[in-house]
């Protein structure tokens, strides 16, 4: 009789395959989330698959400066940057604070709901 354990051993790789499979369908969802968001504030939406450059994009869709960039990178201080470019981007799109706060707790919802919804965006509200 097979035990756990060397049935988690005969299924690791298989496991392993699914798992990357559903990491690159997360990205390709967001990759796609994100180009529809760029395309809304009137950014080419293939400007999403750049690396950093995205990042600056999204600064300059919500109106900060791009020096943020930089911030962005220092740990503690980015993960609070983060945070106050998603309210920014909610606000930029007409949310208010409450939707800002599902972006960041529940992205994966929240952020298709910006992007596919009848949001419209509303110019950068940081500058």
């Amino acid at each position: 009789m097979m035990n756990l354990l060397t049935l988690a051993q005969d299924s690791g790789n298989g496991a392993g395959a699914i798992f990357v499979l559903v990491e690159l369908a997360i990205l390709a969802f967001f990759i796609v989330t994100f180009w529809k968001l760029f395309g809304k504030a009137g950014q080419p939406g293939w400007y999403a698959l750049i690396p950093i450059f995205n990042v600056y994009i999204l600064l300059k869709i919500v109106g900060r400066p791009w020096w943020w960039l930089i911030l962005f990178m220092i740990p503690i201080v980015g993960f609070i940057i983060a945070i106050v470019v998603t309210v920014d981007l909610a606000k930029s799109f007409g949310k208010g604070i409450g939707f800002a706060i599902g972006m960041i707790l529940l992205g994966f919802i929240f952020y298709p709901i910006l992007a596919f919804g009848s949001a419209e965006y509303q110019g950068p509200v940081a500058a």
